[in-house]
């Protein structure tokens, strides 16, 4: 194949096909996010205010993990206490945080 120009009637439908994909707005919003997340986006971590309820409750869902862990020495317990404990040290660390802030 050579590298010239396209006929007018394959350019005419190329345009058409441009055309119609810059009227897709959802592929626009797919092709312009899916740039966007390359980097994990902090500012949503960092802007967490948790509920007095919430920290609450994950304190006493930890308890339970906790002591349920070293009753029965369970892995999956003992995991998920895991997974647990460290949402509740950053949500009472935000909590306090936010009650210290003038």
């Amino acid at each position: 194949m050579t590298t010239g120009r396209l006929p007018d009637h394959e350019q005419r439908i190329l345009d058409e096909v441009e055309r119609a994909l810059r009227r897709d707005r959802r592929l626009d919003r797919r092709l312009r996010t899916g740039r966007l997340r390359r980097r994990p986006d902090l500012s949503r971590v960092t802007h967490y205010r948790p509920h007095v309820l919430t920290v609450c409750l994950l304190l006493a869902v930890s308890v339970a993990l906790l002591v349920t862990g070293i009753v029965t020495a369970r892995p999956a317990v003992i995991w998920s206490f895991a997974a647990v404990w460290p949402l509740t040290l950053f949500a009472v660390f935000r909590l306090v945080c936010r009650w210290t802030e003038p």
